[in-house]
């Protein structure tokens, strides 16, 4: 059986960038990529963000590039996010995405920082 242990922080935005994320709806789009990554074998260690963006801290599987698992995360919620009718406007993250490996001595650290969002981005 092959195994990786891989983590990595993933972050991506609203297309352009608009405050669709108000905190409602940033709780109920968040409960539902973690079901959904739950559904597709997909562990999200911490997931939390702003307005306009969300942070993932995301643990590797060996089935899924990063491009499939982002495509997977995004792509779904999206859809879902316009199905719900979350938005007065039709919904839709920007097409890139940032992402890096993660060293295992910097986990609690990137933990504090995903969940301290709000307070992050009111300085």
């Amino acid at each position: 059986m092959s195994y990786i242990n891989v983590l990595i922080h993933a972050v991506w935005g609203t297309k352009s960038r608009f405050p669709y994320l108000t905190p409602i709806i940033k709780n109920k789009v968040i409960n539902h990529i973690k079901e959904n990554a739950t559904s597709k074998n997909i562990f999200i260690d911490s997931i939390n963000g702003d307005k306009d963006h969300l942070h993932c801290l995301i643990s590797m599987n060996t089935e899924l590039s990063i491009s499939k698992l982002l495509q997977l995360i995004k792509g779904e919620s999206s859809i879902w996010i316009n199905n719900e009718s979350l938005t007065k406007s039709k919904f839709g993250w920007a097409d890139e995405y940032f992402v890096e490996s993660i060293s295992p001595s910097d986990i609690e650290k990137l933990r504090r920082y995903i969940q301290n969002q709000e307070e992050h981005h009111k300085k």
